[in-house]
């Protein structure tokens, strides 16, 4: 935007102006294009949500839905283990990112979290006129001690955990050590923990600065139902209560999410066949000259040790597959592919051997 446009925009503030939006994943229509782009689970959802919601458009959609979420939250506690009350959902866990950033950041807080990450906790500082302080990962992809150091006006932590895009890991006691090192609270943000079957859930009771949050959208494959949700102590839900949409979660997407968190055989069944395919992924790229950060989520990052990144993207992409690739700054750049189908992932290696075969 030139300095033209915003003379013509005066009533935005002037850092919403300045900050760059959130860019998504390409979402192109057709069904000859391959998705492995955007973390999407490549299997249906749990027939028992498709049930359900069928029974809530049964019953007519003329009242306004539950605001607590109450069967949802019903159902899901006792499988993670707290009370009903120490859950707050969301329209996707970004809403629940969104609810916490409002709540707890102000104008000159610092946000900070290891880099490269979600590039979204960017964006929800900068709404918020906070500072955003991303602090470079290891080279091993752990926490340096620069994490921990500087806290001044530090309002608040972001932890995704296994992170995006590296697929990367820490376990809850290397996470419950940053819990202590720091003061303020600190969001970890699991929505591919199922995938790696390590949850900080159990560290909430532990300490109020604890907040968990946890999608749908993967494990689950509901990404276009938008459903998320946050473990944390009641006292602290009862105050992000006061900032979240009065009616942020529909009808069809409490029923839908409320039938997928009880269905847990068909989760475990899920993830299993993910984990399976990861692996056989992860083989068949190294194979072909990849390094392959080993990944706990749906997802592997990778890059060739021969050709650049973004021309294996471009090829991909002409031959109708699609994954992400990222760039970051002095950190560099690379491939983050989902992990799909065994078909899918079987013509992603066939069109990766042909460009990997030209001179």
């Amino acid at each position: 935007m030139n300095d033209h446009d915003k003379s013509r925009l005066t009533f935005f503030r002037d850092d919403i102006l300045r900050m760059r939006g959130y860019q998504a994943g390409e979402q192109p229509q057709g069904d000859k294009i391959i998705k492995l782009n955007t973390n999407e689970n490549p299997y249906p959802c749990s027939p028992s949500v498709v049930q359900a919601i069928r029974s809530v458009e049964a019953g007519g959609l003329q009242k306004y839905p539950d605001a607590s979420a109450t069967a949802f939250c019903t159902a899901a506690a006792p499988i993670l283990g707290v009370d009903p009350n120490w859950i707050l959902c969301g329209n996707g866990s970004d809403e629940i990112l969104s609810i916490v950033t409002r709540a707890m950041v102000g104008p000159g807080q610092k946000v900070r979290w290891p880099f490269p990450s979600y590039v979204l906790y960017s964006v929800l500082t900068d709404i918020q006129g906070g500072l955003s302080d991303p602090v470079s990962f290891a080279p091993d992809w752990n926490l340096t001690d620069e994490f921990y150091s500087d806290q001044d006006q530090l309002g608040l932590v972001f932890l995704a955990n296994p992170n995006s895009p590296s697929g990367t890991l820490l376990d809850p006691e290397k996470v419950l050590e940053l819990v202590n090192a720091v003061r303020c609270p600190v969001l970890i943000d699991e929505a591919y923990a199922d995938f790696a079957g390590v949850s900080c859930v159990d560290l909430v009771a532990q300490n109020e600065r604890i907040l968990v949050s946890r999608t749908l959208s993967k494990s689950h494959g509901l990404a276009g139902l938008r459903f998320g949700y946050l473990v944390a102590q009641p006292q602290i839900i009862e105050q992000l209560v006061k900032i979240k949409d009065s009616y942020n979660c529909d009808a069809l997407s409490i029923a839908g999410a409320t039938a997928a968190i009880t269905d847990q055989v068909w989760l475990r069944q899920n993830v299993e066949k993910v984990r399976s395919t990861r692996q056989e992924l992860s083989e068949q790229l190294e194979s072909m000259g990849f390094e392959v950060t080993p990944s706990s989520a749906n997802f592997v990052w990778c890059k060739h040790c021969d050709r650049s990144s973004l021309e294996i993207y471009e090829y991909l992409k002409s031959n109708q597959l699609l994954v992400r690739y990222m760039e970051f700054g002095s950190w560099g750049d690379g491939i983050r592919i989902t992990v799909g189908t065994d078909d899918q992932v079987d013509a992603l290696v066939t069109i990766l051997s042909s460009i990997l075969k030209k001179p």
